[in-house]
């Protein structure tokens, strides 16, 4: 991506068209070899002004909330698939209008519900998330199969007699992992609930499979997914949110001021806590364009952000110049979790939402956000 950073207000987000184009390729590879259907997963990347490129490879969109459906129906189109921990009794008339799949997180929930999809006067196939009590995430706010997790059926609570209307079943044990994760909490997976594959027409993977990362191995996703698919008859689903927008877009920032305290600490118009939040959740170093690890070049910085919270800091970085106010800094792969997770704590304004098309050299500024963007959030219109 080489567009004028100078010409991009800060902060922005830059989704990059072919970067996004080559992961989707990848994606629609691996369902071509593995005879499976991939889904985009809004959690994780849900910037609709693309979705008219990612239609064209993907078989539709996975959503977790009313919202997420709705946006999937109107702006994707395809398959609509919902994952949630629970559904509302009065959301769920509109879940029905506009999703092809729902999946349960409890047999108490599908009982509850199980009366209406019968009603809806549309096909909708209905699944159980399940848990294969296999954990594969070291992170555990990340890990839906760390013990004590309210997310899936454990084979324990499992109802072996209340799968009268089921026909799929729901697995998420992975987070930014390779397919040898995927290897071992498959075979959990199979040794806790397969006795019950023969009822079923598909199941669904979940996501957290980081496909379009350099080192992953697809040939063995797709031997995987193949060979389950042969064994047990039935569509197989991946739900990667991350993998779709890897490396596929930044965040822009300008330098608003640069303090001493024991460091040369540089405040930017951008924050951690508010536009990239899983800086501080995860927490791990983005990367920024042209910058070092501490004390690689002549010129150390902290970089922190503009709101009031005392860590918003986003990490050290070393520069060959000394920074300037002014300066434009470049975090890479910021496209998936931080336009889906970003706020306005402190009022600070969102970023921009922009698009770089390399073949058109054009970058086209889609949204800019406001004040009235702010106060929306916190009271009545007008």
């Amino acid at each position: 991506m080489n567009p004028d950073w100078r010409q991009v207000p800060t902060p922005c987000y830059v989704l990059d068209e072919a970067a996004l184009e080559r992961n989707l390729r990848r994606l629609a590879d691996v369902q071509e070899r593995a005879g499976c259907r991939i889904l985009l997963a809004l959690k994780g990347f849900a910037f609709f002004p693309v979705f008219p490129l990612a239609r064209r490879y993907l078989a539709g969109a996975t959503a977790s909330s009313l919202h997420e459906t709705r946006l999937a129906a109107e702006e994707f189109g395809g398959e609509v698939h919902v994952c949630a921990p629970a559904y509302a009794d009065d959301e769920f008339p509109e879940l029905l209008a506009r999703a092809d799949h729902i999946v349960f997180n409890s047999f108490a929930q599908w009982r509850r519900f199980k009366p209406r999809v019968a009603e809806a006067g549309r096909p909708v196939a209905c699944g159980i998330r399940v848990n294969p009590e296999h954990s594969e995430v070291r992170t555990a706010a990340y890990d839906p199969c760390r013990p004590g997790s309210r997310l899936g059926v454990t084979r324990a609570a499992f109802d072996a007699r209340g799968l009268d209307g089921i026909d799929g079943l729901h697995f998420h044990a992975l987070c930014e992992l390779n397919a040898d994760a995927l290897e071992r909490v498959l075979a959990a997976f199979e040794s806790r609930f397969g006795e019950f594959l023969s009822r079923m027409a598909w199941v669904n993977f979940g996501g957290g499979h980081l496909i379009t990362r350099e080192d992953y191995d697809v040939d063995r996703l797709c031997r995987i997914v193949a060979d389950f698919r042969a064994r047990h008859g039935v569509t197989v689903y991946l739900e990667p949110g991350e993998a779709v927008a890897l490396n596929a877009g930044v965040l822009v920032a300008r330098v608003l001021d640069i303090v001493r305290n024991e460091k040369s600490i540089a405040i930017l118009d951008t924050s951690a806590a508010a536009h990239m939040p899983d800086v501080l959740e995860m927490p791990y170093r983005p990367a920024v364009a042209g910058a070092g690890a501490p004390g690689e070049f002549a010129h150390t910085y902290e970089l922190a952000g503009v709101t009031c919270l005392a860590g918003d800091v986003i990490g050290e970085y070393s520069f060959r110049e000394p920074l300037e106010v002014g300066a434009r800094l470049v975090f890479m792969d910021m496209a998936h979790y931080t336009v889906v997770k970003n706020n306005t704590f402190n009022g600070v304004r969102l970023p921009s939402l922009a698009v770089w098309s390399p073949g058109k050299g054009e970058l086209r500024v889609v949204r800019e956000f406001g004040y009235e963007d702010f106060k929306a959030r916190l009271g009545p219109a007008g």
